[in-house]
């Protein structure tokens, strides 16, 4: 399958999955009106209750789509002047996954690379996909949003 037609695949499947949370968030939302509009003060209770999960679920999807977004674009840029990591060499388990002591040995690399420059945001990028590889994903998360603040307020 080619890198355009497995993109492609992707985001029909993220579009399909966010109509189908609008469709799933109006339905409750019909629901939460009806409990509202019943005139018992259990179901008003329950209504309001409901109402409030679709605005919390609007505000996950939303944020969830924006930052997979400017992490879509940072990656485009990264890969564009030539900064993206290579790990086509690095040794894989049988899943796939590298093996946990070479994606560390390219964490240490990456690390002192971002010890050096500090202030750039493709080290922060890189430092994020490093940790990705070593199975570290919440600290990747918090990479990646260093770096996406730093390339919005350069």
């Amino acid at each position: 399958m080619s890198e355009k037609s497995r993109a492609l695949r992707i985001q029909l499947l993220i579009g399909f999955m966010c109509v189908a949370l609008i469709v799933y968030f109006f339905l409750l939302g019909r629901i939460a009106l009806a409990f509202l509009t019943s005139g018992e003060p259990a179901a008003i209770g329950l209504g309001a209750a409901l109402m409030i999960m679709p605005l919390i679920g609007i505000w996950v999807l939303v944020s969830t789509l924006r930052a997979g977004l400017a992490h879509q674009r940072l990656g485009r840029i990264v890969k564009d002047e030539g900064m993206e990591l290579d790990v086509s060499s690095l040794p894989r388990m049988a899943s796939g996954r590298i093996e946990r002591e070479a994606a560390d040995a390219l964490f240490a690399t990456v690390r002192d690379e971002l010890e050096q420059d500090p202030d750039n945001w493709r080290r922060w990028y890189r430092l994020a996909r490093a940790y990705d590889y070593a199975g570290d994903r919440s600290r990747a998360r918090e990479a990646m949003k260093k770096a996406v603040e730093m390339e919005e307020q350069r």
